[in-house]
């Protein structure tokens, strides 16, 4: 049985965001390296994404964080979880990051919730040197927006109604086991899964780091900052991958995201939304030769 471990990090520090909250900083890989700051999904933690940024770590500085509510991080007031305050957030942390470990350029790496806070900014990429956003939910001009909404609108109600307490992690990994919608993650990873995004309770059993209606508040809101970008107002260079089109997902962005001009994009071939936790070395290869061509790498 494959068994992921995380390694301990260089080095933690926390970063007090704008209303006092606290987000755990983690470095990782070789300091020496082109910096590469990572987050991750909606309900999901970024310790979780190790069978990625493990294949980065002897080449990259790697600074990890979670979102407020979610892995490292205690939870605190829903009123504040909204893309609206974490692209806030990411703006402290770029320079709490710069501040704790020293200034140098910064590359973001950004599944899903964290790339579309990334786009979400009013200049997309400033500050960053460039922008990897692993499928994020935009959409051509030509998407059934319609379809788009109730698509969202599912995912809240799913998410409102996921189980929040387990008595054991592996309840939690044989439930993303047998889900369809993670029927291609690597083997072990389910068990990563759960010991990534519970933790115990005080009188026994395990909880989830993000609790379900603060995962759903998200999906419920996200329509508001599904965008159809213009690279032009991208302040940096920025790399699209996505999952293959041709595989039925929930989490699926459009179909004809190759009609927004002038986006540079790829595509992992039969790969899901969870594409870094399917086929990591199938992203390292498309992030690294992206950056390799921007001299970044």
């Amino acid at each position: 049985m494959v068994h992921w471990q995380v390694p301990k990090p260089r080095a933690t520090a926390e970063v007090e965001l704008d209303d006092g909250a606290g987000v755990v900083l983690r470095r990782h890989g070789n300091p020496d390296g082109t910096r590469l700051v990572l987050s991750h999904g909606n309900g999901l933690a970024v310790d979780l994404y190790y069978p990625f940024w493990s294949l980065l770590a002897s080449r990259f500085d790697l600074v990890l964080y979670d979102f407020r509510n979610h892995g490292w991080n205690e939870p605190g007031d829903i009123a504040e979880h909204s893309i609206a305050t974490f692209v806030a957030d990411t703006q402290a942390i770029a320079r709490g990051i710069d501040r704790i470990f020293g200034p140098k350029p910064r590359v973001g790496v950004f599944h899903s919730m964290s790339a579309t806070t990334a786009l979400a900014d009013d200049e997309p990429g400033k500050g960053f040197a460039a922008l990897v956003l692993f499928d994020p939910p935009i959409y051509a001009p030509s998407a059934d927006m319609l379809g788009v909404e109730a698509r969202w609108g599912r995912q809240s109600q799913g998410a409102r109604q996921r189980k929040p307490h387990f008595e054991t992690t592996g309840e939690l990994a044989d439930g993303v086991r047998n889900a369809p919608a993670f029927s291609r993650l690597l083997p072990g990873v389910p068990e990563l899964f759960a010991e990534t995004t519970l933790r115990q309770k005080a009188g026994g059993g395990y909880e989830l780091r993000c609790p379900p209606e603060y995962e759903s508040r998200i999906c419920e809101w996200a329509l508001a900052y599904i965008v159809n970008p213009d690279p032009r107002d991208f302040a940096c260079p920025v790399k699209v991958i996505r999952a293959d089109a041709a595989l039925r997902s929930p989490f699926g962005s459009s179909l004809d995201l190759d009609a927004l001009d002038g986006l540079d994009c790829d595509f992992v071939s039969g790969a899901t939304h969870f594409l870094q936790l399917e086929k990591p070395q199938e992203c390292v290869a498309l992030m690294v030769e992206f950056l390799e061509r921007l001299g970044l790498a």
